[in-house]
C-alpha cells in the first residue's frame, strides 16, 4: 500500500486503473483534436460578417487575389529579355563547308562567285541569324539579351534574322542574282543555320526574378488591428484580408514544429483530465470501484470533445447545435449534481481549446450546463425533459444576447444563426429522452423512470406475489414505505429502496406456506420439519429470489437488495431452537447462514434495517411508544454489532436518524383506533 497524498489509502491496481483512464481519455481526445488550425468561419462576399469582430492576432500580409498577381505579373513580363548566345564559329564552318560544296560542282561560274557568296554569309552570320525554336514576337519594339562571350548587349528583334529572312536576302542580292543556276544547284539554305541560340538556364532565371519582383502582397495589417467588425459587408477587400488571414494561419501553423505542437495539446488535454480524475479520487471514489460507472464519465467526455473536434476540423456546423446540456443531465440522473458540474465543466474547457472565440462558448455553455443540473434534480417523468429544456434554451438564449449587448451595444444588427442554432439543440436535449435507456443498459444504471416502471404492482412478478403470497405482498410494501422514509432523511435514494423492497422478498413465491405472513390458521407446515430442513427454506428465498430477478431481468441494483437484505446473518429462531435441543453437538453454523452478501450501500442497510423492524413488530403484545422503541433499538443495535453495515458508507447518525424514522412510522402504523358504539336498539 502507498499513500497518494489524497488522505486515502491506494492500491497499485486503483493507481492502475485510474491511469489507464486518464491515459486513453487523453490520447484519444488529442487523437480527436484538428491536426491544424483552420480557419472555423465561412467567408461569402456580399454578405454581412455573421460572428464577432475580428482582431488580428499577428502581424500578417495581405495577399493579393490570383487575378490581379497574374495580371501584374504579366505586365513586368513585358519588359522582359531572352538571353541567346552568339556561336561564331558557325560562320566560319559554313563558309568552308559552301566552299567545298562549290568544289565539287560540275561547272563552277568563277571564283569571283566563291568569294561573292562567301561574303554574303559572312555579313549574314554577323549580323545574326536567331533560333526559331523560341519565338521572340513580332513587337517591334521587344529586345532580346545577345551575349557575345562575356558580354551581352541588348539587341533588337528587326536587327537579327530568321533562316528564312537571310535565304530571302541572300537570293535578293542583286549581285547574286546573276548566278541563278549554280544557286539552284547549291541550295545554298543547307548553309543558313542559326548561330544565336536560346540559353533556356539564363531566360528562365530572369523569368523568375521578374516575377519575384512582383509583391504578393498590397499592405500589412497589424497585431491588434481590427479585420471586420460584426455586421460589416464583406467586400472584395475584405474578403482578400479574411482570406490573407486564414493562409497565413496556416503558413504559420505548419512552420512550427509539430512536436511542440503536439506537446502542446497533450499537456492541456492532460491538465483538465488530471483535475478531473483528482476531484473524483477525493470525493466520488466509490466511482472508480463501478467501473461502469467510470467508463460512463470518461465516455460523456471523449464523445462531445470528439464531437466538437469534427465540427471544427471540417467546418460543418456551429458548435452551438451540440446538446452538451445532455452531458450534466446523464450524469445527474445517474450520479451527483457536483460531478455533472464537474463532467461538463471539462468537456466545456476542453473543447473551447479548438475555437476561435473560446470565451462566448465557455459563458453560454457553462450557463447551460447549471441550468440542466438545477432544474432535473430527479427525473421521474418525461415531462421534466420537456422544461428542462426549456430552461436551457432561455438560459442559453439570454447569456448569449447579453454578450452581444455588451460588445455591440445595438441590437439592430443581431445575428439570429446563433439563437437558432441553441433553439434546435434545445429540442435535441428534450428529444434525449431515448438516450437515457441506451445509456442505462450499457453502463448498467437505473433511472428513477426505470424504478417507477418497475413498482408498478400491475407488473407481472408482483402482481404474482399480491395473488399467491399476499402476506409477503404486504409486508414488502410496507418495508418499501419505511424505507423510502428513512431514505429521505438520510439523503439516500427513496425511489430506488422503495423498488428494492417490492422485490426483496420475491423468492418466497416458490413456497409462500413456509412464511408466517403468509399461514393462517395456526398450522405451520415447519412443524413436520427439523430445524436445519427449515433453515433451508426460509434461507432459499434469497437464492430463488436472485433466480427469478435473472429470470425478470431486474436490473443489478434491485438483485443487489435481495442478495443483503439478510445479509450473512442467521436464521436466529431455528438456529437457536437447534443450539438449545443440541446443547453438546458442534453446530455447522453455515447450514443457518444466509448466502449474504452483507449491505454494501446506504440503501441496503436502510433496507435492511426497515424489513427486520416491521416484520418483527407483528409480534408485540401490544404497540405502545416504549415497546416500539425497545422493539427498534434491539433490533437495529444488534445489527450494528453484529456487523452488518461495515462494508456500507452509513454512519452512527444516520443510523440514529433511521430508528427514530422507524419508530415514528411504527407509532403512526400501530396507533390506538377508538371502538365505535351500537346503536341502542
Amino acid at each position: 500500500m502507498i499513500n497518494f497524498n489524497l488522505k486515502t489509502q491506494l492500491s497499485w491496481r486503483d493507481l492502475a486503473v485510474r491511469a489507464a483512464f486518464v491515459i486513453v481519455t487523453v490520447a484519444a481526445i488529442v487523437w480527436f483534436m484538428p491536426r491544424d488550425t483552420h480557419f472555423s468561419f465561412k467567408v461569402e462576399k456580399g454578405t454581412p460578417w455573421r460572428y464577432s469582430d475580428m482582431t488580428a492576432m499577428f502581424d500578417f500580409p495581405v495577399y493579393k487575389s490570383d487575378v490581379m498577381l497574374a495580371s501584374e505579373r504579366e505586365a513586368a513580363l513585358k519588359d522582359f529579355k531572352p538571353y541567346y548566345t552568339f556561336h561564331d564559329d558557325v560562320a566560319r564552318r559554313q563558309r568552308a563547308a559552301f566552299r567545298q560544296r562549290c568544289s565539287s560542282l560540275k561547272s563552277m561560274p568563277g571564283n569571283s562567285f566563291k568569294i561573292i557568296i562567301s561574303n554574303r554569309l559572312n555579313d549574314l552570320y554577323e549580323r545574326g541569324i536567331v533560333d526559331t525554336k523560341e519565338p521572340l514576337g513580332n513587337d517591334t519594339t521587344h529586345t532580346f539579351w545577345r551575349v557575345d562571350g562575356e558580354n551581352a548587349t541588348s539587341v533588337s528583334v528587326t536587327q537579327v534574322l530568321t533562316a528564312r529572312q537571310a535565304y530571302e536576302l541572300l537570293i535578293q542580292d542583286s549581285t547574286v542574282r546573276h548566278y541563278g543556276e549554280a544557286l539552284q544547284e547549291l541550295d545554298l539554305n543547307q548553309f543558313l543555320v542559326p548561330n544565336l541560340i536560346y540559353d533556356s538556364v539564363h531566360s528562365q532565371s530572369a523569368r523568375e526574378d521578374i516575377i519575384r519582383s512582383v509583391a504578393p502582397s498590397s499592405k500589412v495589417v497589424q497585431r491588434g488591428q481590427k479585420i471586420i467588425s460584426r455586421g460589416d459587408i464583406v467586400d472584395d477587400d475584405a474578403y482578400q484580408v479574411l482570406m490573407s488571414y486564414e493562409q497565413e494561419n496556416e503558413q504559420r501553423h505548419n512552420s512550427r514544429e509539430n512536436g511542440l505542437t503536439l506537446l502542446g495539446r497533450v499537456l492541456y488535454v492532460l491538465v483538465f483530465v488530471l483535475a478531473f480524475t483528482i476531484y473524483l479520487g477525493m470525493y466520488r471514489k466509490d466511482y472508480f470501484s463501478r467501473l461502469r460507472s467510470a467508463c460512463m464519465l470518461y465516455a460523456l467526455i471523449i464523445i462531445f470533445v470528439g464531437l466538437v473536434a469534427l465540427l471544427v476540423g471540417h467546418s460543418l456546423l456551429h458548435v452551438y447545435i451540440l446538446p452538451f446540456a445532455i452531458v450534466p443531465i446523464f450524469v445527474r440522473v445517474f450520479m451527483d449534481s457536483r460531478t455533472a458540474f464537474m463532467t461538463h465543466m471539462t468537456v466545456v474547457l476542453i473543447s473551447a481549446s479548438m475555437l476561435q472565440y473560446p470565451l462566448d462558448f465557455i459563458a453560454v455553455e457553462t450557463v447551460g450546463g447549471m441550468a440542466a443540473i438545477f432544474s432535473l434534480r430527479e427525473l421521474s417523468s418525461r415531462s421534466q425533459l420537456f422544461w428542462t429544456a426549456i430552461i436551457f434554451m432561455l438560459a442559453t438564449m439570454t447569456t448569449r444576447l447579453s454578450l452581444y449587448l455588451i460588445r455591440m451595444g445595438d441590437i439592430s444588427t443581431l445575428d439570429k444563426s446563433d439563437y437558432t442554432y441553441l433553439f434546435f439543440c434545445g429540442i435535441v436535449v428534450f428529444c434525449a429522452y431515448p438516450l437515457l435507456y441506451v445509456v442505462e443498459k450499457a453502463f448498467g444504471f437505473v433511472s428513477d423512470i426505470t424504478l417507477i416502471e418497475l413498482s408498478n404492482t400491475n407488473r407481472e412478478l408482483l402482481r404474482r406475489m399480491s395473488e399467491v403470497a399476499p402476506g409477503t405482498f404486504n409486508h414488502s410494501i410496507q418495508v418499501g414505505n419505511l424505507a423510502a422514509e428513512i431514505a429521505r432523511k438520510v439523503d439516500a435514494n427513496p425511489q430506488l429502496v422503495r423498488t428494492g423492497a417490492l422485490y426483496h422478498d420475491i423468492g418466497k413465491l416458490q413456497n409462500p406456506i413456509y412464511f408466517t405472513e403468509n399461514q393462517s390458521g395456526g398450522i405451520s407446515p415447519h412443524d413436520r420439519l427439523s430445524y436445519i430442513d427449515s433453515a433451508e427454506f426460509i434461507i432459499g428465498h434469497v437464492t430463488e429470489g436472485l433466480r427469478l430477478a435473472d429470470k425478470y431481468h431486474l436490473p443489478r441494483q434491485i438483485r443487489d437488495f435481495i442478495a443483503t437484505h439478510h445479509g450473512l446473518g442467521k436464521t436466529k429462531y431455528f438456529y437457536i431452537k437447534y443450539k438449545n435441543e443440541h446443547p453438546d453437538e458442534p453446530v455447522d453454523d453455515l447450514l443457518f447462514t444466509y448466502p449474504g452478501p452483507n449491505p454494501f450501500t446506504k440503501e441496503q442497510a436502510i433496507l435492511m434495517m426497515a424489513d427486520a423492524v416491521e416484520a418483527a413488530s407483528r409480534s408485540l403484545p401490544d404497540y405502545t411508544e416504549q415497546t416500539i422503541r425497545q422493539l427498534v433499538d434491539r433490533i437495529v443495535d444488534s445489527q450494528v454489532n453484529d456487523g452488518y453495515f461495515r462494508e456500507c458508507p452509513i454512519t452512527f447518525r444516520e443510523i440514529q436518524y433511521a430508528k427514530t424514522v422507524l419508530i415514528e412510522k411504527l407509532k403512526t402504523i400501530y396507533h390506538t383506533r377508538i371502538s365505535y358504539p351500537e346503536a341502542a336498539k
